[in-house]
């Protein structure tokens, strides 16, 4: 490697020698590689090559010889190989010289000795006057010498054929590539190492094939170099390509020095090649990753002049910005900064026009679509230009808002410590729980916030004074400002000798785990001491975990019931109850007042009543013994029953007396005017009587739907158009001031029911309703198809199914409990006296009990009034109505036709009878049932058979069904005051068979006759 391309600028102008020392591997010698030498010894081998005396140099320890080209012939006469060789190879006399020298570097004084040496065949002797090298820290480096005896330096000869020849000899032995020219320039000489590299056997002269060296793209510029050079005398150096011994053209670096004469003429020159192949690669490849890196970067490149004007970006600007290089070059660097960061990038375009480098400028910059964002520019100077590297920190600067915030916002508790455990900064959690303002904080020690008794814990830790690196966690009692206790844990971690604090406030969480401990404490208590049985339980049933009340109610022990499904303890007739309880908790519903009863050890059944909440893959299970609770309930029952039973006993008399005043007295007048004969007014009489009878008969059919013993005629009735015919007569009866609205659900299903009585039912709530709201308001009568379960059946007198529901509701002034659990008793009314007859729910209640449905009272005091009556759905189609037939007075009997009456009471019998008789029909009578059915076994004409149901002994029903036997197509009338059961047996009444109620009229006997008999019916 030659000195000026080496970037060795000490060797420069040192002649063949400093060729040569720049070739030299010096890596494998004491001295290292020429670039680690110190400033101090290239300084004095500078100045050794320079010298016009024959000079050397002794470097390090081992004496390593460095010389000039005075010296060269004496030297390459001991040794060619001299160069690098240490001085006791030479001259070991020399090496005592060395010595000497250190020992004078010990003494810290400058001694100087002469030497005198002899070349190899002895015929030359020289002296060298040798004398410390020192460095600028006054080290000894090694030994200059230089010849005194004033004999020739023994250069090469200048003038003389063999001038080169010392030169060549130690050139020949060097590991570089060295030629010689003359001084018209032409090469007359090349060692063997360069005559290897290139191939040749000769130094070629130019004009006979030097040319065809060098690569024909390089040979114009070196050849021009060349003669430039010889014409000046001034240095050569060229990077060209030359052609190996294996053709190949490889990249060299070359070097030629002129060497003059005493007169200062040039008498010729001494040159070096270096091979450079390998770093012009990787100069190229550097290049080509250089402009990769420019292509491909992410980061934003620009290369702009002194003026700010842009000369080239990268694609990541374009990429980055949105801004094509086309638009950016030419254009100033201050029109795409924000107008309030120019001030500061002006002051940094001045610092880089001084040759400064700018490490970090954040501006905010525009990009095309108008948005400023955040880029932080390195700028490095070159010259003219300046080349700037920018990368986006909008993200970051957004990031860090956001850590700035959560310090802000953050529920933690931070603080900062120095190193000598003073609080730098907190935040504001810090300051709402404890206090202290970050102002008051900032300076004061940490202990000083601490209760005394946590101080030595926290000194322990290191939490303060010290601040050793680690990570350390500790839970401390802190007074806040107020002179309240807060339970801090801290997590301190130490980093760069500061202490970084994060506290989380723990009060309520001990005093909530301090509560939770005390309730679970309390639960256990209660758990260990409850009467009522309380049970964990898979959602199948099994059980989990029961409390000590199991074992003493049901005197089951815990390892008899646990994984135990609870069905196992139910009798076998309520375990379809619990079965359905058990999946409506598996679809997460809550069960309330389940009823069942269970097995004790003893196989006693016991009544539970019990709730249960699901959670998760479990439930919790409440239930209590209420078999004793059950009985007490049955007997209050029984007693609310005789009460009610007084009381309805106290309103039937007092009603009926009145009515029977009212009988008696018109008969009384009656039977005395026609004593005398008198004949006017006897219709008024007749009129009174008769309608304190119909009277009487009304106050029986609603006793009789009170009591579930009306006689009701049930059919497929469809409640939409029931209601909605009732339109008219209910605005009417309501009256202008309540608003009536009706919502009739869509395909309503058909129900099961007698139809006068559910009209009567729905007119009798509107009244209530309507003197509910006595200001005035809205009535909602409503219908829906309900099921089961939407119909709240846990209601012990509902049996699951489907159902039709009715509700009423209106705005009124409500009821409270008390009044709902008495509205349903008969003659209980809160209407004032002589304003109603308390029967109206009571007979509701009886037709909804009777019909196989329920009614029941939702209301509160002045939230209004709902009564949900629900009948059960009818899968059966609607019955088709019978036309009506114009009176045209009692129809007569055929010829012929026979009926046969049967009644335990003479009075209605013989009453029929003589109806009968008066139509024309052949009337037979019985006053039993054993007699009737003799009658009926006899073979004697009879077309229909009037019965009444409560005959003694062998009742109307059983005589009838005996009788078909024998008359399969007899036609049956029943009669009574109430229904009994035995009517409506195995699907109710059969064909042919009709049921008629007491009291009736005669017209009312006469058509049904007539009708039955003609097969009308």
């Amino acid at each position: 490697m030659s000195a000026q391309s080496g970037g060795f600028p000490f060797l420069a102008h040192g002649g063949a020698m400093g060729e040569l020392i720049a070739g030299f591997d010096w890596a494998g010698t004491a001295l290292g590689p020429l670039e680690n030498w110190s400033a101090s010894l290239r300084a004095h081998v500078a100045t050794m090559l320079r010298a016009p005396e024959p000079m050397l140099i002794l470097a390090g320890p081992e004496g390593l010889l460095l010389y000039n080209d005075p010296c060269m012939a004496f030297i390459a006469e001991r040794d060619p190989l001299a160069l690098g060789l240490p001085v006791s190879a030479l001259w070991p006399e020399l090496a005592d010289v060395m010595s000497l020298m250190l020992l004078a570097d010990q003494g810290a004084e400058e001694r100087r000795f002469v030497a005198e040496l002899e070349s190899a065949a002895r015929t030359l002797k020289r002296n060298l006057l040798c004398q410390p090298l020192m460095s600028e820290t006054g080290k000894m480096l090694g030994v200059s010498g230089r010849f005194v005896d004033g004999q020739p330096g023994g250069g090469m000869e200048l003038g003389g054929g063999q001038r080169f020849a010392p030169f060549r000899l130690v050139a020949q032995t060097m590991p570089g590539q060295v030629w010689t020219a003359r001084a018209d320039g032409r090469v007359d000489w090349m060692n063997q190492r360069l005559c290897a590299a290139l191939g040749q056997e000769r130094a070629p002269a130019l004009e006979e094939g030097w040319s065809g060296l060098v690569h024909p793209q390089d040979l114009p510029f070196i050849t021009r170099r060349w003669a430039e050079a010889v014409a000046s005398g001034v240095s050569y150096e060229v990077e060209c390509r030359l052609r190996s011994a294996s053709g190949h053209y490889l990249w060299h670096f070359v070097h030629a020095t002129p060497l003059r004469d005493a007169a200062g003429t040039v008498a010729g020159w001494v040159g070096s090649n270096v091979n450079i192949h390998a770093r012009k690669m990787a100069e190229y490849e550097s290049g080509r990753i250089r402009n990769r890196i420019w292509s491909l970067s992410r980061v934003y490149m620009l290369i702009f002049d002194r003026q700010g004007m842009i000369w080239q970006s990268n694609p990541a600007v374009e990429y980055g910005t949105g801004w094509r290089e086309s638009a950016l070059v030419g254009k100033n660097l201050l029109a795409f900064i924000h107008p309030e960061d120019v001030e500061a990038a002006l002051v940094t375009l001045a610092r880089v026009a001084t040759g400064e480098t700018i490490r970090s400028f954040e501006c905010r910059c525009r990009m095309r679509n108008g948005q400023y964002r955040v880029i932080d520019w390195e700028v490095v100077p070159d010259g003219d230009m300046n080349h700037a590297v920018g990368r986006d920190l909008t993200e970051q600067h957004i990031a860090q808002k956001g850590l700035e915030r959560t310090w802000v916002l953050s529920p933690v508790l931070k603080f900062v410590l120095d190193a000598r455990g003073a609080v730098v900064t907190t935040n504001p959690a810090w300051s709402k729980a404890l206090g202290w303002s970050e102002t008051e904080s900032r300076g004061q020690d940490l202990s000083a916030f601490m209760a005394p008794e946590d101080v030595r814990r926290m000194r322990a830790q290191q939490v303060g004074a010290g601040l050793e690196a680690g990570v350390g966690e500790l839970t401390v009692s802190m007074p806040t400002k107020q002179g309240e206790r807060r339970d801090i844990v801290w997590i301190n971690v130490v980093d760069g000798g500061s202490l970084y604090g994060f506290g989380r406030d723990v009060t309520a969480e001990r005093r909530a785990a301090a509560a939770a401990a005390r309730a679970s404490a309390e639960r256990e208590r209660i758990w260990v001491s409850a009467n009522d049985l309380l049970a964990i339980a898979e959602l199948d049933g099994r059980l989990r975990s029961v409390n000590p009340a199991w074992e003493k109610w049901l005197g089951h022990s815990d390892a008899a019931l646990l994984n135990m499904p609870l069905t196992g303890l139910v009798l076998p007739e309520d375990k379809p109850v619990v079965e359905q309880a058990l999946e409506e908790l598996a679809c997460g519903r809550p069960v309330r007042d389940v009823e069942c009863r269970m097995n004790d050890a003893q196989g006693r059944p016991c009544l539970l009543s019990w709730s249960a909440d699901p959670l998760g893959e479990a439930f919790y299970f409440v239930g209590r013994d209420v078999s004793a609770q059950h009985d007490a309930e049955e007997q209050l029952r029984q007693a609310q029953k005789m009460e009610a039973v007084g009381q309805l006993t106290g309103g039937i008399a007092h009603d009926f007396n009145n009515l029977l005043q009212g009988i008696n007295g018109s008969l009384e007048l009656l039977s005395k005017r026609l004593a005398r004969g008198e004949m006017k007014g006897l219709e008024r009489l007749i009129g009174v009587a008769m309608g304190a009878a119909e009277r009487a008969a009304a106050l029986t059919h609603r006793l009789l739907a009170f009591s579930r013993r009306q006689s009701l005629d049930p059919k497929p009735v469809a409640a939409n158009p029931l209601v909605a015919g009732m339109e008219v007569l209910l605005r009417r009866t309501l009256g202008e001031r309540v608003e009536l609205r009706l919502i009739l659900q869509e395909e309503l299903w058909l129900t099961l029911c007698d139809s006068n009585q559910l009209e009567n039912a729905v007119l009798n709530l509107a009244i209530n309703a309507r003197d509910a709201m006595p200001e005035g308001g809205q009535l909602t009568i409503e219908t829906a198809n309900v099921d089961r379960a939407a119909a709240g059946s846990r209601q012990r007198d509902l049996m699951p199914g489907s159902y039709v529901c009715i509700s009423v509701a209106d705005t009124g002034v409500g009821m409270d409990g008390a009044t709902i659990a008495k509205a349903f008793e008969p003659f209980f009314t809160t209407k004032p006296l002589g304003q109603g007859t308390g029967l109206g729910l009571s007979m509701i209640y009886g037709f909804a009990q009777q019909s196989g449905g329920s009614v029941k009272i939702m209301s509160k005091p002045g939230a209004g009034t709902t009564v949900r009556l629900l009948l059960p759905r009818c899968e059966g189609e609607l019955a088709q109505e019978r036309p009506d037939r114009p009176e045209t007075g009692l129809p007569a009997a055929a010829s012929g036709e026979s009926v046969l009456v049967v009644e335990d009471e003479p009075t209605v019998r013989a009453l029929i009878v003589e109806v009968l008789g008066m139509l024309g029909y052949a009337a037979l009578e019985a006053k039993d049932g054993s007699a009737g059915l003799e009658i009926l076994q006899s073979r004697r004409r009879i077309d229909l058979l009037i019965t009444d149901m409560g005959l003694p002994g062998l009742n109307g029903r059983q005589m009838a069904d005996a009788a078909r036997l024998s008359r399969p197509e007899l036609k049956i009338l029943f009669m009574t005051g109430y229904a009994e059961s035995v009517v409506m047996k195995a699907g109710g009444l059969e064909p042919g068979m009709e049921i008629m109620a007491k009291p009736f009229t005669m017209d009312m006997l006469a058509a049904r006759v007539r009708g039955m008999i003609a097969g009308e019916a």
